[in-house]
């Protein structure tokens, strides 16, 4: 599975942005999908997870309330809602997939990442 990243882009405190992760192939539907990011000078960490069929979801607490991710296995596509942007969301967001169908460990202290998409910008102004 191949994974393309959109919908950066630079937005005012405050503002919304989606970003969007389109997978290559129908085997999609089977994995566990979700989000990191990376800020400047700082490991790359968690950020959203939704199993296979769309529930559960994961969140870090830092986004909890304010992003929402969801999943359209027709499309074969992942979504990454953010609402009540800060300037501390600022990072580049990469989209990624467990390892193993059916696995849940994005969210994890150990994620087994098996593919991760190419990154994509988010730049929050104050």
């Amino acid at each position: 599975v191949q994974l393309q990243a959109s919908g950066g882009g630079l937005v005012q405190a405050g503002g919304s942005l989606r970003l969007s992760c389109a997978a290559s192939a129908r085997t999609f539907s089977n994995y566990n999908m979700g989000w990191f990011r990376q800020a400047p000078g700082k490991e790359r960490e968690f950020v959203a997870a939704i199993s296979s069929r769309g529930w559960p979801t994961y969140y870090s607490d830092s986004v909890k309330g304010r992003f929402t991710i969801s999943r359209d296995n027709v499309k074969i596509t992942v979504y990454l809602q953010m609402n009540n942007l800060a300037p501390e969301d600022t990072a580049v967001y990469y989209c990624a997939t467990d390892r193993r169908p059916h696995t849940n460990t994005l969210h994890s202290t150990g994620p087994d990442v098996g593919t991760w998409g190419q990154g994509t910008l988010v730049t929050v102004s104050s």
